[in-house]
């Protein structure tokens, strides 16, 4: 049987890169994204790859706006009566401060909220099942304030804020395997990529085009990795640097930092 795979953030990159290979093996794959111009061309090139040119289902959503993923999940509960594996890839660095319809500030929202806000809705389909969210490195100076999800705009730095939104898939991840048994959950450090990550043109010049940095396709060999590794052989809760668990930063690891997190997640997503 082919596995239902959700992936957020497949319109490029390391999303797409994983729901190419994924299409390749057959499975079934559902992307996710939000400029529907790059969600269709990223349609096309996996069902170029899926076998037998399976068609890939696709659905927009806007990460910055908590009703999208309400209807992103809507739409998936609808469609599918269980899914395999959830990635939550989706999520970026955003140059300057801005606040969300939601109230919050906008990384901590497309980074966290809405994953977090995602994962929960889609529980019942995911029993058995996994979770794969895309951290990053970057945690190790992102230490994060699980009291304030919105922020200030003199005190906003987008490095920081982007570091420590990888804090609370860090967090998120370890949380959710203490909750959830029955869903294997996982971070993991996909490699500096080669890809349109960054905010400004600088940075984006650097990630685009930089030789040294690891590709999308080996970044995203690793999620197909986490995805489809049998769940005994991986560390329920653990953070992935290559196919090895790792030790987070102290500030990614505290139980009591995590339960906090999770409670006002929820507070302010409406579970």
């Amino acid at each position: 049987m082919p596995r239902t795979v959700v992936i957020t953030g497949a319109s490029s990159g390391i999303g797409l890169a994983a729901a190419t290979q994924l299409a390749a093996c057959g499975d079934r794959v559902v992307l996710v994204g939000r400029d529907p111009g790059r969600l269709a061309a990223a349609v096309s090139q996996v069902r170029a790859a899926a076998v037998d040119g399976v068609e890939p289902a696709h659905f927009r959503a806007d990460f910055e706006v908590l009703d999208d993923v309400r209807r992103l999940a809507e739409r998936l509960l609808a469609a599918y009566p269980s899914i395999d594996v959830l990635a939550n890839n989706a999520g970026g660095m955003i140059g300057t401060y801005r606040r969300t319809v939601d109230g919050f500030e906008a990384t901590v929202q497309s980074n966290h909220l809405a994953p977090f806000l995602l994962t929960h809705l889609l529980l019942d389909r995911l029993r058995g099942g996994r979770v794969v969210n895309t951290a990053s490195i970057a945690h190790l100076v992102g230490a994060l304030d699980p009291d304030d999800f919105v922020g200030s705009p003199g005190r906003y730095l987008r490095w920081p804020a982007y570091c420590s939104g990888k804090t609370a898939n860090i967090l998120f991840t370890a949380e959710a395997a203490r909750r959830w048994p029955d869903v294997c959950s996982v971070a993991f450090h996909p490699g500096i990529v080669r890809s349109n990550f960054g905010a400004g043109a600088l940075t984006r010049f650097f990630f685009r085009f930089n030789p040294l940095l690891t590709t999308p396709r080996t970044a995203g060999a690793l999620l197909v990795w986490l995805a489809t590794a049998p769940a005994e052989e991986l560390v329920r809760g653990g953070y992935y640097v290559g196919r090895r668990p790792a030790r987070p930063a102290s500030h990614a690891t505290d139980p009591a930092t995590a339960a906090k997190l999770w409670d006002a997640s929820t507070e302010a997503v409406g579970r």
